[in-house]
């Protein structure tokens, strides 16, 4: 059922992840091995949610084999830097009981430090050593990325931002799109879930027999965008899961482009600094 697309390395991605964000460490090893059950295969965590060893635990006990996994984490802000960017990544390693990840992510810019560049360097270097099997980023706006192009040899195969039928993030995915770069959406059902609730999206859904959230996570693979959605509740996991049996219309697809609102729940990439 699960879709994949190619980075631009080559390496094939799930679309649609099971991502782990404010899930507590002892909650998201059941939460994942749910999701695994269920049949997800790509995993997004990050130091910052502290539950690293919680998502290794999982992937331990699912008997799922390594090779048909994708992980995903995150370098935190406050371990910046080229060296403290790979003293952090042998932790993550640890936490999570592997010998490598497939995807590792800037988790912002934190442009105020002024030490992405660097920091991306030393995912150059994972890269090229064959520790990890992708890079990328999160959260970066296009003067970010470009100086990324600009000063960096990797172009990095995603960025993962904040997106949803309210913050669309068009200009950014035209970008990414014309640089190769994938789109991962983080909060894809917008937290809060305000957009769950919109007539649009729920007439949409009647017409679908499906629920809001499969819409909107239907309307995210159609549009090219590797999606995370997160949720603790067993039922749910799966419903996030059952968007792989419809698809959305043209006239569908058109109605929900106009919901757009440039509506951002997180904060805003450049001004965002805190370590």
């Amino acid at each position: 059922m699960m879709q994949f697309i190619t980075l631009n390395n080559g390496i094939r991605m799930p679309q649609l992840g099971f991502g782990v964000w404010q899930v507590p460490n002892d909650e998201v090893t059941p939460a994942v091995e749910k999701a695994l059950e269920v049949g997800y295969r790509s995993i997004d965590t990050a130091k910052v949610y502290q539950n690293e060893s919680g998502v290794g635990k999982a992937i331990s006990n699912s008997g799922v084999s390594r090779e048909e996994l994708f992980i995903t984490t995150k370098v935190w802000n406050s371990d910046q830097g080229y060296e403290s960017t790979l003293k952090a990544f042998d932790e993550s390693l640890d936490r999570l009981g592997l010998n490598n990840v497939d995807l590792y992510l800037i988790h912002w810019p934190t442009p105020e430090f002024d030490d992405y560049v660097e920091t991306y360097k030393a995912l150059e270097k994972l890269y090229k050593d064959g520790r990890v099997k992708a890079i990328g980023v999160c959260n970066f706006n296009i003067e970010h990325l470009q100086r990324i192009l600009d000063e960096c040899e990797v172009v990095p195969a995603v960025n993962q931002v904040e997106c949803h039928p309210y913050l669309q993030q068009q200009e950014l995915k035209d970008f990414c799109r014309k640089h190769n770069i994938y789109v991962e959406a983080w909060s894809p059902l917008m937290q809060g879930g305000e957009v769950l609730q919109d007539p649009v999206i729920k007439e949409i859904a009647e017409e679908h027999g499906k629920t809001p959230a499969q819409v909107i996570i239907r309307w995210h693979i159609q549009t090219g965008t590797i999606v995370i959605p997160k949720s603790v509740t067993p039922s749910r996991i799966k419903e996030n899961f059952d968007v792989f049996d419809f698809e959305l219309t043209s006239d569908n697809m058109d109605r929900i482009k106009q919901l757009n609102r440039n509506e951002r729940k997180g904060p805003e990439p450049s001004q965002m600094n805190k370590r």
